[in-house]
């Protein structure tokens, strides 16, 4: 996403089949062919820009893209699971599981998967569950 020449956000999809076992193997796990779901990455967004409408072109794109090379019956995307009185979350956190919701996305409960890297504040990587959540095109 620009604003004028200025770089204020980016998102990131591909196929699910080529991404790492990790990300593959709880679909797979819940009996979704892998080679039929859409995996959103990373959406990323200055917080001056969030709550104008980004969120809701970023998934737009990428339904599209989807749609657009056919063979794929979801889209999904993996989300932290945080304890809601994290104390790393920032001070104006706005949870977004509504919007997710509002898009036709569900979690499926049970499918998360877990990975580890350094958060701020952190001295060392640390594992972190991940939720994901997945809707039909």
């Amino acid at each position: 996403a620009y604003d004028g020449g200025r770089l204020v956000g980016a998102s990131t999809a591909t196929p699910l089949a080529g991404e790492v076992e990790a990300f593959r193997q709880p679909f797979a796990e819940h009996g979704y062919d892998v080679a039929r779901v859409y995996y959103f990455g990373e959406s990323i967004l200055l917080p001056e820009y969030r709550g104008r409408g980004a969120g809701h072109v970023f998934f737009d794109h990428r339904e599209a893209q989807a749609r657009a090379l056919g063979g794929y019956a979801y889209t999904a995307f993996c989300a932290v699971m945080r304890d809601e009185n994290d104390p790393r979350k920032p001070s104006a956190y706005r949870p977004l599981d509504e919007f997710w919701r509002a898009r036709g996305y569900k979690p499926v409960l049970g499918m998360a998967a877990r990975f580890s890297w350094r958060e701020t504040g952190e001295e060392a990587e640390s594992e972190k569950a991940m939720q994901f959540w997945l809707r039909s095109l």
